[in-house]
């Protein structure tokens, strides 16, 4: 058991695991991006999935548990291997140059530990919002469920809210942007070749997450909610 420990906390085995937990929260982000888009489907889908969901009772709670221990063990990674670093070199430069290359210095890359830092505090109030708040409960097919639907709407409506949102899936894209290359790196992925697609491929993945996150709020805020053409909302 010391030894795995050992290799986990190695300089080795840190990489390896910022990569790894990088990867399932990337995996996460899709996924919850497709449940999002339930928004759009049926009239009844977005509650329809939020409450298959609760349904799973202690498997949603496992689930959500080993997610927070998955982003709570990336964040600490993360931020104790941007602190080596300023440890490191503690002398900032005067003018900053890239060499460009299998570095991939950007600003995406330069500003990790920042936007890593706004997007866990804007899941604490996410959270607060929407997976912990208390909606209105609405009956569908004699079913009592919550109307997160209604719930979102309403949320989005508010220029606070609509566009304080989008800022932070602005910031997401740009964390996804070096993030994506550099977890896959961090897992072995090695080549000249190889890492220029990975930066390819997820510059594209931090462009769509983005859009699709940010997408749902400004369609809702200029749409009007429940006047917007492809929003149906759920009869009381």
């Amino acid at each position: 058991m010391s030894q795995i420990l050992t290799a986990l906390t190695s300089q080795v085995g840190r990489k390896y695991l910022t990569g790894l937990t990088g990867v399932l929260l990337m995996l996460f982000v899709v996924v919850h991006l497709t449940g999002n888009l339930a928004m759009f489907g049926d009239v009844h889908a977005m509650n329809e999935y939020s409450h298959f969901l609760h349904e799973l009772g202690p498997l949603l709670w496992f689930a959500r548990i080993g997610l927070l221990v998955i982003f709570v063990a990336h964040i600490y990674i993360g931020i104790s291997i941007w602190l080596n670093k300023r440890k490191a070199r503690p002398q900032k430069y005067e003018v900053y140059s890239s060499k460009g290359g299998p570095s991939r210095q950007t600003l995406s890359s330069r500003s990790m530990a920042f936007t890593g830092v706004v997007l866990l505090i804007f899941i604490v109030f996410h959270l607060r919002t929407f997976a912990f708040g208390e909606p209105e409960m609405v009956s569908i097919g004699g079913v009592m469920m919550k109307d997160i639907k209604s719930l979102v709407i309403a949320t989005f409506q508010s220029p606070g809210y609509a566009f304080g949102y989008t800022f932070v899936m602005l910031l997401l894209g740009v964390h996804l942007g070096h993030g994506f290359w550099s977890a896959f790196v961090s897992l072995g992925f090695s080549g000249k070749k190889a890492t220029a697609t990975l930066y390819t491929i997820g510059t594209i993945y931090a462009v769509v997450m983005a859009f699709g996150f940010l997408f749902i709020p400004l369609y809702i805020y200029f749409g009007g909610g429940c006047d917007a053409a492809l929003i149906q909302c759920v009869e009381p």
